[in-house]
């Protein structure tokens, strides 16, 4: 897929920053935006990217799903219609994002509501804008949250507070995100893509199959005993023990110098 209608994708060496790219409609995202988000995932290794910012266009990041363009099938029950589309293109695209093998760092230019709030907490590290928010929107319009938040949220910030965001359905500020551990980083509004971009591009010129091993080991690890964590490490070591990498970082350590990595 090539000439995406709502996203931009745009590369600056190693570095790719993917922008969600409906400023009218907040960036709300629609089965079809969705389906484009996922495609360029699918294309940003291969194109060269060794790490990944994602941002949205304009005052916000993501206003979650498009209920204004939502498409329930005719006579088609809305759960029904719902459920398909999760099923068929959000969930999907959640899994990709996750999935993806080089480093994803989330730049939260504004609010980050329904699914918003989850592809923004789905970044490995999480960039906010101070006057940007996060919010659990479903239980406001009798909906469960869809996702991933259910699985993120309890990991990042413990059941009672992921509770009391999804139960609740209130807003949580940048400022008290990162008190929460809910986000790395809460930043000067115009700064927030800079420094977004300036963390990702040193993972983007770091040993990328080591951090790419990392940040599966992380997310598979929470639903590991230690014995099989140990078991992960240990084939995710040898892969990376066996990289040009490390034998590139070997020599600069002894050599007192800067290691060149090159993602090989």
């Amino acid at each position: 897929m090539s000439g995406y209608e709502t996203i931009r994708v745009e590369y600056d060496g190693a570095l790719a920053v993917l922008t969600l790219n409906r400023p009218d409609r907040m960036n709300a995202v629609t089965p079809a935006s969705i389906d484009e988000f996922r495609d360029a995932l699918g294309e940003i290794p291969g194109k060269g990217g060794r790490a990944l910012v994602i941002t949205g266009a304009g005052r916000g990041f993501c206003a979650g799903a498009d209920l204004g363009g939502r498409d329930m099938g005719g006579n088609t029950k809305p759960g029904d219609a719902t459920y398909r589309s999760l099923q068929e293109h959000y969930n999907p695209a959640m899994l990709a994002l996750a999935s993806l093998e080089i480093p994803v760092v989330t730049a939260v230019n504004g609010a980050a509501a329904g699914i918003g709030c989850s592809l923004a907490l789905l970044g490995d590290l999480v960039i906010a804008a101070r006057s940007a928010y996060f919010l659990q929107a479903f239980v406001n319009i009798g909906l469960v949250p869809d996702g991933g938040s259910t699985w993120l949220l309890p990991r990042m910030i413990g059941i009672p507070r992921a509770m009391e965001a999804m139960l609740l359905g209130e807003r949580i500020s940048a400022e008290q995100a990162e008190q929460w551990g809910l986000v790395n980083r809460c930043v000067e509004d115009g700064s927030v893509l800079d420094e977004a971009k300036a963390i990702a591009n040193r993972l983007a010129n770091g040993p990328t199959i080591a951090i790419g091993h990392i940040r599966q080991m992380v997310r598979s690890s929470q639903s590991m005993n230690l014995a099989d964590a140990l078991e992960q490490e240990a084939h995710a070591q040898r892969i990376a023990a066996n990289s040009a990498d490390f034998a590139e970082g070997v020599v600069a350590f002894q050599a007192k110098r800067t290691p060149e990595f090159r993602g090989e």
